[in-house]
């Protein structure tokens, strides 16, 4: 949960590298809100299916947009790939696969254009 939290501190920060971790744990504690959000949904009876959303859901969904778009971008620059990655994934179902993969990667070890490894060990005599 903690990850989930950190992604969403970052809420604008397209900046800098993200771990797998981050990235993953987002994923996933995004998943089960909007899958709760959609429960929910269905038993206010608030799920439009002509929409194909709900009103808790989407207002789930908006809120995280942005954060969603940030992590990602910063998990793509973890991996020395540009943020313009993103726009694969216009692409239906091979888009999104292919982000999938590229966010499977591990980053690279040292530090690259995007900035420092998020592995690399906080010197605490330096405060960061």
């Amino acid at each position: 949960m903690n990850w989930y939290l950190e992604a969403l501190r970052k809420y604008s920060d397209f900046a800098g590298r993200a771990r797998r971790r981050e990235y993953w744990f987002f994923v996933l504690f995004n998943t089960l809100i909007q899958i709760s959000a959609f429960v929910l949904d269905g038993i206010a009876g608030t799920f439009r299916m002509e929409l194909g959303v709900g009103l808790f859901s989407g207002i789930y969904s908006l809120a995280v947009l942005v954060p969603t778009f940030a992590v990602l971008a910063r998990r793509l620059h973890d991996t020395d790939r540009s943020a313009w990655w993103i726009l694969i994934g216009i692409v239906p179902l091979l888009g999104a696969l292919v982000l999938m993969i590229l966010a499977l990667f591990e980053g690279d070890p040292g530090e690259n254009r995007f900035g420092p490894s998020p592995k690399a060990p906080k010197d605490p005599a330096l405060g960061f």
